[in-house]
């Protein structure tokens, strides 16, 4: 598999990676909608799109995004079922560990299996839990990388 090429992401990409998080929600079987399609495309543009970093892949389209925030948060990172498998999701995470060599941490959902698989694979280890607190009301793990040391 080869490597996908990430780039910042410009303000046209806000509309596209908001749909890749929607198809996900309402594609997953477990996953709550808390908020409308609408709404979610609102909170990017009002808030990722201005108080994180983004990152996307994709030459003819957004295939894949991640966020980060402050100094050693990865905000939301999620790659379009039909881009999945393909190596969008690790460039995207290579790129949030070179941005933040010191390390890094997100949570992930308990249910989300290939998601918890994906970030052991590439060196996270779980560091706590919750029972749900958290908008879904779902439990999550909260996974560190401690930059290699």
């Amino acid at each position: 598999m080869s490597e996908v090429a990430v780039r910042p992401a410009v303000q046209a990409d806000m509309v596209p990676c908001a749909d890749i998080l929607n198809a996900w929600i309402d594609a997953t079987e477990w996953m709550p909608r808390v908020h409308t399609a609408v709404g979610v495309r609102g909170y990017y543009r009002e808030v990722m799109f201005t108080e994180r970093e983004m990152f996307v892949t994709g030459e003819q389209g957004v295939t894949g995004f991640l966020a980060l925030q402050g100094p050693d948060m990865v905000g939301a990172l999620y790659v379009a079922e039909g881009a999945r498998g393909q190596g969008a999701g690790t460039s995207l995470l290579d790129c949030a560990k070179v941005l933040r060599p010191r390390g890094l941490k997100l949570w992930t959902f308990v249910e989300n299996t290939p998601a918890r698989a994906f970030y052991q694979k590439n060196g996270f280890v779980e560091a706590g839990r919750t029972d749900g607190d958290n908008e879904e009301g779902l439990a999550d793990i909260l996974f560190v990388w401690d930059g290699g040391s």
